[in-house]
């Protein structure tokens, strides 16, 4: 019955009813029903995983996130994720969050990781850890990407102003777009690098592909800090978001779009 996650669940609910936020899904059809399955979502917000959690449901599938570490310190926050069966991940430490991912896999259960370590203060995929790739070469799992769009201007990150980064936008009648991609599948040889760098590349087009749908853009005198620079918003390119970007040395440094300093599109 999973009864922290039943509750979990309403509350969400609430919340977002009480925000009026659409959550609009598309390409649900690659998430299967049943069966052992590796989500990997590119991060733009902090209630990123509200949405996909959401969309999941949808499918009859209960997703089991990969999270940072430091949220289980909370008393009460921890016995939910632990009742949840999320999954505590410690860059300094990983080996243990890997095998609970691989256990839960070959369960039959659907994990989400957050391949990029961290929400990206680009709104770009920026470099991505291989574990995704690794788990799939072994258990055999297919990995689904998913992109959320829409979330960031509810609750992410930003330029710090005074020291401080953005605080939650409460504003109601949001729009949050999931979107699924076609899996892809990891065979038993294949060389980890190159597989994280089709997952960037699979990604990013992806992302982009809601990003640029005229719902998501900005009108052209909006000051829009919560869209990507190389698509005409105000958000830090890639060359800025290193200054705010903490990232694992052992990441796997794009190869895909945008490089740093395109020029925004039209």
């Amino acid at each position: 019955m999973e009864p922290w996650y039943a509750t979990t669940i309403a509350i969400c609910r609430t919340a977002l009813r009480g925000l009026r936020v659409t959550t609009r899904v598309s390409g649900e059809q690659h998430l299967p029903r049943q069966g052992g399955v590796l989500l990997a979502c590119a991060h733009a917000s902090y209630p990123d995983f509200l949405f996909v959690g959401k969309a999941g449901l949808a499918r009859g599938r209960r997703v089991r996130f990969m999270c940072r570490h430091d949220i289980w310190n909370v008393p009460v926050v921890a016995q939910a994720m632990t009742g949840m069966r999320h999954v505590p991940v410690d860059r300094l430490a990983p080996a243990g969050a890997y095998l609970t991912a691989r256990r839960l896999l070959k369960e039959g259960q659907a994990v989400l990781a957050f391949p990029e370590a961290g929400i990206s203060f680009s709104y770009t995929v920026r470099p991505l850890m291989r574990g995704v790739a690794a788990l799939a070469r072994e258990t055999g799992v297919p990995v689904v990407p998913v992109v959320v769009w829409g979330s960031q201007r509810l609750y992410s990150v930003g330029r710090p102003v005074n020291g401080r980064g953005p605080r939650p936008d409460l504003t109601r009648g949001r729009l949050v777009d999931v979107r699924f991609g076609e899996p892809l599948s990891v065979a038993a040889g294949a060389d980890l690098v190159d597989t994280t760098r089709l997952l960037g590349h699979t990604l990013t087009d992806l992302l982009e592909s809601v990003q640029r749908l005229p719902e998501h853009r900005p009108g052209p005198t909006d000051y829009a800090p919560w869209y990507p620079a190389h698509l005409g918003g105000h958000a830090p390119d890639r060359t800025e978001a290193l200054l705010y970007d903490e990232l694992p040395t052992s990441a796997v440094l794009p190869t895909w779009g945008p490089l740093p300093g395109a020029t925004p599109l039209p």
